[in-house]
C-alpha cells in the first residue's frame, strides 16, 4: 500500500437538518471527485442547536436519521470510507448521542463512537456550556480498519485527553480522527498545538474536520480544519469558511516516526504517590 488519499470537509452547520445534509453531501461529493478514498465530516454534521428542546424536535433515533441513510448510500454510490464526524441523536432512554460513523464502500457501517469526554466548561468570555445536560458519553475507545492504515476515532473535547489517543496508537492506529465544533475562543488559544501535540506523541497522522464561523444558534466555530504528518508538521489547513482539505499519507511515515522517536515502544508504567495517606499519616521522627 502506497498511499491513501484522505479529506477533511469543513461545514458551517445550521439549524435545518436537510440543508446540512445537502451541503455536506455537495463537499463530499467533490472531495471523491478529487481523488479521497476517506472523507471525514465534522462534530454535529447534521444539526448545530443549543437549545435542547428544538434540538430534540429536530433529531431522529439512528435507525430513521435520514442523515446517516443518506450518508450511507452516498459512500457506496463514491465507493469511498465516509466518516461521519458525528450526528445528535436520540436515545430510547431519552438521552441524546453525540455519535460518530465509519462508512465503508458498500455503505454498510463499519464502526460507531459515542463522544466520551462532555464539554461542561465555563468560558472567561462568559460562555458556558454543559454537554452532559444533554448528551450521553460514551465509554468505549474505537478503531478500524482503512486500506493499509488503522484509524482512531475520537470527536472534539476528546483531543484534551492524551490518553485516549495513547491508547488508540497502542491499539495500532496510524491515523486519528478528530471531526470538531471547536469554539472560537478555545480554538485560536488552543487548537493547532494540540492537534500537533497528538500526532507528535502518536506517530500518527491526524485529521480534525471542523465547524467554522457564526452559525444560526449564535455560537462561533473556529474553523482551521487540518492534516497534520506523524512528524507533527501541518500538511493541510481551511479558514473559517465551509470547505475541503485533502492530503495524501504514507503508511511507511507512520513507522518511520516511531522509529525515530520511539515513545510508544519506551513507554512504561509508573506508580503515582498517595497524596491523601501522604498527608494523613506524617513519617515517624528517627529514633
Amino acid at each position: 500500500m502506497s498511499g491513501l488519499r484522505i479529506a477533511a470537509v469543513q461545514m458551517r452547520s445550521g439549524r435545518s437538518v436537510g440543508a446540512n445534509i445537502d451541503a455536506a453531501e455537495a463537499m463530499i461529493r467533490s472531495a471523491a471527485t478529487d481523488g479521497a478514498g476517506y472523507v471525514l465530516t465534522p462534530e454535529m454534521t447534521n444539526l448545530l442547536e443549543r437549545d435542547k428542546r428544538a434540538l430534540m424536535a429536530a433529531i431522529t433515533t439512528e435507525e430513521m436519521c435520514p442523515a446517516l441513510a443518506r450518508f450511507r448510500d452516498l459512500a457506496a454510490e463514491l465507493g469511498i470510507f465516509l466518516h461521519v464526524g458525528s450526528l445528535a441523536l436520540k436515545l430510547a432512554d431519552g438521552g441524546v448521542a453525540n455519535r460518530g460513523f465509519l462508512i465503508g464502500p458498500d455503505g454498510a457501517i463499519l464502526a460507531r463512537y459515542d463522544k466520551i469526554h462532555m464539554f461542561d466548561v465555563d468560558l472567561p468570555n462568559g460562555e458556558s456550556w454543559r454537554e452532559s445536560a444533554t448528551y450521553r458519553a460514551g465509554e468505549h475507545a474505537v478503531v478500524a480498519d482503512l486500506p493499509g492504515i488503522r484509524l482512531g476515532l475520537s470527536i472534539c473535547y476528546d483531543v484534551r485527553f492524551p490518553q485516549l489517543y495513547r491508547g488508540l496508537a497502542k491499539a495500532g492506529a496510524g491515523l486519528l480522527a478528530v471531526p470538531a465544533a471547536f469554539t472560537r475562543q478555545t480554538g485560536e488559544a488552543h487548537w493547532h498545538v494540540l492537534l500537533r501535540a497528538r500526532a507528535i506523541e502518536s506517530g500518527a497522522y491526524v485529521i480534525a474536520a471542523a465547524q467554522g464561523g457564526t452559525h444560526e444558534d449564535g455560537r462561533e466555530t473556529y474553523g482551521h480544519s487540518l492534516i497534520v504528518d506523524p512528524w507533527g508538521v501541518v500538511i493541510a489547513e481551511a479558514g473559517t469558511e465551509p470547505g475541503v482539505i485533502a492530503a495524501d499519507i504514507d503508511p511507511a511515515a507512520v513507522a518511520a516516526a516511531r522509529a525515530r522517536i520511539p515513545a510508544l515502544a519506551n513507554d512504561r508504567p509508573f506508580a503515582l504517590p498517595d497524596l491523601g495517606r501522604a498527608a494523613s499519616a506524617p513519617e515517624k521522627a528517627a529514633s
